[in-house]
């Protein structure tokens, strides 16, 4: 009788070769408070456009992505999640920041 595949048999591709998906370390989730975040203005790439990045978290992606939702209500503008962080249009800083340290998480500015 043939065994069932699972998600965690899966081969995935690598720079340097094939490994299997069981070998990427797990994210770990860690409680706000004990995150700390970068918080920076960029236009870099995207055609003159202001973007804020928020990077560093330590958490899930589904959790991330929750926060996005509440950070793009908040500032009342769009964005995304990309590459483990989160990218809203335009420059708010100071509106992130504020909400972000109510939530509990440590931030700072990064940049210029």
């Amino acid at each position: 009788m043939a065994k069932k595949k699972s998600s965690r048999d899966r081969v995935v591709y690598s720079e340097f070769g094939l490994e299997a998906a069981t070998d990427r370390p797990s994210q770990p989730d860690l409680p706000p408070n004990q995150q700390t975040l970068k918080i920076e203005a960029s236009r870099k790439g995207r055609g003159g456009k202001t973007v804020t990045v928020i990077s560093g978290f330590q958490q899930a992606a589904a959790v991330t992505q929750a926060l996005a939702k509440q950070l793009k209500n908040h500032c009342g503008s769009g964005g995304t999640v990309k590459d483990g962080g989160i990218e809203i249009q335009g420059d708010h800083r100071a509106k992130v920041k504020a909400f972000l340290d109510n939530l509990g998480y440590r931030s700072k500015f990064s940049g210029g």
